[in-house]
């Protein structure tokens, strides 16, 4: 029960890494002389960190894992409602649907 719990938290947080420097490469790249070489890089570094995360969170244990992704996705959920939540009101889109 603890490691399921300490899979989900640690799924989150990976969920916050991966999403949170998604954020900040997209906000880097508007400005970068280089913006291709900077999602690569950035990609790369975050889909690797995020593999590492679940093998070593799950440790061969297909449950944790499971209980992990499922911390990933509530990541991901949260960082919409934040991005949503902090957006400006004039770049809302009423009829806009969530890509998921």
């Amino acid at each position: 029960m603890t490691t399921n719990f300490l899979a989900i938290l640690g799924g989150f947080a990976l969920g916050l890494f991966y999403f949170g420097g998604l954020w900040l490469t997209v906000r880097k790249g508007l400005f970068s002389p280089h913006p291709a070489l900077l999602f690569l890089t950035s990609t790369l570094l975050r889909t690797a960190s995020v593999i590492g995360g679940f093998l070593l969170i799950s440790s061969g244990d297909p449950v944790r894992l499971l209980f992990a992704v499922g911390g990933f996705v509530a990541a991901k959920v949260a960082s919409i409602a934040f991005g949503r939540r902090n957006s400006a009101p004039e770049h809302r889109d009423k009829e806009e649907t969530p890509c998921i």
